[in-house]
């Protein structure tokens, strides 16, 4: 798993967005949202590219980068291993500590409910 900073995934939110963009582009839309140096995202750019999180094409003088990890597939290696490192690889205990402190919306509970059905559903027509 790609191992990104918090910083770095600032970085990559920015790219997902939209790509490809240039360094010129994202340091616009993060100096926007943060108050970092043109340098500090220039740096956070190239580590990206190192950790092959990122690739870029030139044209002309600028860079053109973008994502060579889809965010749906980061964000299912990063959940899996926050919930393995923290909770044995069990997700019940995730929910029912976001329970506990009412940090679940009432709108939290219907899409939860309505994925358990769903999966409980699939569960029945996959029996033979």
């Amino acid at each position: 798993m790609l191992d990104i900073s918090n910083a770095e995934l600032d970085v990559m939110q920015v790219i997902w967005q939209q790509h490809p963009c240039t360094a010129a582009e994202v340091i616009t839309r993060l100096q926007q949202q943060k108050d970092w140096h043109e340098k500090t995202i220039k740096t956070l750019l190239n580590r990206l590219v190192t950790k092959g999180a990122l690739s870029y094409q030139t044209q002309g003088r600028a860079y053109l980068y973008s994502p060579c990890i889809a965010r749906q597939d980061y964000q299912q290696q990063a959940s899996g291993s926050f919930v393995q490192k923290l909770f044995a690889g069990r997700v019940a205990p995730l929910v029912a500590s976001f329970a506990r402190k009412h940090e679940l919306s009432a709108a939290d509970l219907a899409e939860l409910k309505q994925l358990v059905a769903e999966l409980e559903q699939q569960e029945q027509e996959d029996k033979p």
